[in-house]
């Protein structure tokens, strides 16, 4: 039996996109109803993704010849590179009693409480998930949901170089603009950042949900 508490965080520094996945995936796959929640702090060499139903034609030139990875997630095309920290979330989500929708926001919630810490004024944008300062994106959200359990998550840009984000439509969007946390003067890595992005979704997460015959 899991308590309320029964969440585990791993940092997995600069890991490869594809082994990254196919870790997800086996995870999720293999887990049971004791296993606990992880949440995978990360990075990723650079690399375009496209989600399920993804349009290629959002890549709009390559200069730097970065793959392009078709995946699994929701959403449309995103770029991830040294200098955004990842964060996947790998929650049962039927176990803590949320659902798909209630988590999308928790996600945005706790980037934006992180951004507030650094005295950053993020919000959502109506119909476009992720988190925005004054219009430019600083957090994408891309997520699977299977047997109630997700996996994917979310990319805050730290340091990231931004260049690659003109080279896409991101997330679908035509000259959407990116920023981040560099561009406020903000110098903390993405280690730094993602201890405090993982304290907001300690406390957001709802405990887990114990049934009466686990009490018995």
């Amino acid at each position: 039996m899991i308590d309320g508490s029964g969440l585990r965080v791993k940092r997995l520094g600069l890991t490869r996109y594809a082994p990254a996945l196919e870790a997800m995936k086996r995870f999720t796959a293999t887990r049971n109803a004791d296993t606990p929640d992880e949440i995978w702090l990360l990075e990723h060499p650079s690399v375009f993704t496209l989600g399920l139903a993804g349009n290629p034609a959002h890549l709009l030139q390559n200069p730097g010849g970065i793959p392009l990875e078709r995946v699994d997630r929701g959403g449309q095309m995103t770029y991830h590179g040294p200098g955004q920290l990842v964060a996947y979330l790998l929650i049962d989500l039927s176990r803590r009693r949320i659902k798909v929708r209630e988590f999308v926001c928790l996600m945005e919630e706790a980037a934006i409480a992180t951004l507030a810490e650094y005295g950053l004024d993020a919000a959502r944008k109506p119909g476009a998930p992720g988190v925005y300062i004054d219009g430019a994106k600083i957090a994408a959200l891309g997520l699977r949901v299977k047997n109630g359990c997700s996996y994917h998550g979310l990319a805050l840009n730290v340091n990231v170089d931004l260049a690659p984000f003109s080279w896409i439509n991101p997330c679908g969007y035509a000259d959407l603009k990116s920023t981040r946390l560099a561009d406020f003067g903000i110098h903390d890595d993405v280690d730094a950042v993602g201890s405090r992005l993982f304290g907001h979704f300690q406390c957001l997460l709802p405990s887990i949900a114990i049934t009466a015959a686990e009490t018995a």
